[in-house]
């Protein structure tokens, strides 16, 4: 027996013990789900269509996982704008596992064992990794990177509080050489003075010479 379903504005062609992969649903792995949209049903050479419906019947699956779908690219260019622009989507999926369909009274469903694990850990194991560890390095990794960032705040930390010793030291060394700059600039106009009280003795010294020339001459 099988049906078609409709879930997420899409029909799906389903029997027991089919993966199926839909919309993104609520619910924790593990959880079971019913479809009750269902669309048609297939017994052998017998067909029901529904009208649009199919009265009392339903699919019966369990919720393996929800996960991201593959990543899609959307380009866009307007040419001879120099305008391009690509962009990323990953559409939330749900895994399904079917297991039953009941119809009419009829009830068909599958004998096997629903199994949890998630593609994630296929892929692991398709590559030879083994997936709990793979967990707990990329946890380790996190970790230890976040370590040293908060090691590195601490003594920025101490740096931005200085000790009490520090600041009194600094306050008696900036009154101790306070004098000693006063002294200094009190100081630097006396020598600056005397150079001027040279240049103006020497001046002064000038005309008398030019004055003794003037009496040779006259003589």
């Amino acid at each position: 027996m099988y049906a078609v379903i409709k879930t997420g504005g899409k029909q799906y062609r389903v029997q027991p013990g089919d993966i199926l992969v839909v919309e993104k649903l609520e619910g924790e792995p593990g959880a079971a789900v019913a479809f009750g949209d269902v669309l048609m049903l297939g017994d052998g050479e017998a067909v029901t269509v529904g009208a649009p419906l199919v009265a009392g019947a339903s699919v019966a699956a369990t919720l393996i996982e929800t996960r991201k779908g593959e990543k899609v690219k959307i380009f866009k260019k307007i040419r001879r704008q120099g305008y391009r622009r690509t962009r990323g989507h990953r559409q939330a999926e749900t895994v399904l596992q079917v297991t039953g369909i009941t119809a009419g009274g009829k009830e068909t469903k599958w004998d096997g064992t629903v199994s949890l694990t998630t593609k994630a850990e296929l892929d692991a194991r398709a590559r030879g990794l083994d997936f709990a560890t793979l967990n707990v390095s990329k946890k380790a990794l996190k970790a230890g990177a976040a370590a040293p960032a908060a090691k590195a705040e601490k003594p920025a930390a101490k740096a931005k509080a200085p000790k009490a010793d520090v600041v009194e030291e600094a306050a008696a060394a900036a009154q101790v050489n306070a004098p000693v700059e006063t002294e200094a600039k009190a100081a630097a106009p006396k020598k600056a003075a005397a150079p001027k009280a040279e240049a103006g003795e020497k001046k002064a010294a000038a005309p008398k010479k030019a004055a003794a020339k003037k009496d040779d001459a006259a003589e």
